[in-house]
C-alpha cells in the first residue's frame, strides 16, 4: 500500500512538471506569436539610442562644427568679408537655423529611428519625418550651416573653407558608403525616398509619404 501511494505522488509530481513546462513552452511560443520580446526590449533600445545619439553628436559636430573653427580663427572677431556687414546677418541667419536643425534631425534618429547617426549603431527604422521630408541629409546641411555661419561671422577665410571641404567629405561619404548600405538595409523604401527628396537642396515644399513614421 506504501508502495502504491509512492508511486501515484511521483506520477503526479512528473504529470505537473509535464503539464508546467508545456504551459512554459506555449508561453514562449505565444509571446513569439504575440512580437512580446520585441515591446520589453523597445525601451532598452531607445534608451541606448538617445544616450548614443548624445554621445555622438557631442563628439562628432561638436568637434566639426564646434571646436575645429574656434581652433582655426580662435573666434576672433575680424572685418566683415568685402567689408560687408550683411555678411554678418547672413551668417547669424546661417548658425540659428542650422543648431535646431541638428539637434532635431539626432532627435529623430534616436527616438523615431531607434538608433544613432554613427555606422556602429544605426537606426533600425528608416526616417522619413520631420525636415528629412525636405532634404535627405539635413544633419550634414546643419553641420555645414553651422560652419560656414561662423567663417561669414568671424571673418575667416580658413574657416570657410574649412566648410567647403567638410561638404565634399559628406557628399563623398554619402555617395560611398551610406546611400548604398541604406538602400541595402531599406530597399524600395528607401529608393522611392530618393525618388522624392533632393540630397542637398531642400524642396519647397514637404513630401507626403504614407510610411512617414511617427
Amino acid at each position: 500500500m506504501l508502495r502504491a501511494a509512492s508511486a501515484s505522488a511521483a506520477l503526479h509530481d512528473c504529470s505537473s512538471w509535464i503539464t508546467g513546462n508545456s504551459s512554459l513552452s506555449s508561453l514562449r511560443k505565444g509571446c513569439r506569436r504575440t512580437g512580446h520580446r520585441r515591446v520589453e526590449f523597445r525601451p532598452m533600445r531607445r534608451i541606448l539610442a538617445i544616450l548614443g545619439s548624445a554621445i555622438f553628436l557631442f563628439i562628432a559636430p561638436g568637434i566639426v562644427a564646434g571646436y575645429v573653427p574656434w581652433r582655426i580663427c580662435r573666434w576672433h572677431l575680424a572685418a566683415p568679408l568685402l567689408g560687408t556687414s550683411a555678411f554678418r546677418l547672413v551668417a547669424v541667419l546661417l548658425i540659428v537655423a542650422g543648431l535646431p536643425v541638428l539637434l532635431d534631425s539626432f532627435g529623430r534618429f534616436a527616438l523615431q529611428g531607434l538608433g544613432t547617426p554613427a555606422p556602429i549603431f544605426p537606426t533600425r527604422h528608416l526616417v522619413v519625418s520631420g525636415l528629412y521630408r525636405y532634404v535627405r541629409n539635413p544633419m550634414y546641411v546643419a553641420v555645414v550651416s553651422l560652419i560656414l555661419g561662423q567663417g561669414l561671422f568671424f571673418g575667416s577665410i580658413r574657416v570657410l573653407a574649412y566648410g567647403l571641404s567638410v561638404w565634399v567629405g559628406f557628399h563623398l561619404f554619402v555617395l560611398i558608403y551610406e546611400e548604398p548600405t541604406l538602400r541595402k538595409t531599406h530597399g524600395g523604401d528607401y529608393e522611392e525616398f530618393c525618388a522624392n527628396v533632393p540630397r542637398w537642396i531642400p524642396r519647397l515644399r514637404p513630401w507626403r509619404c504614407d510610411r512617414e513614421q511617427g
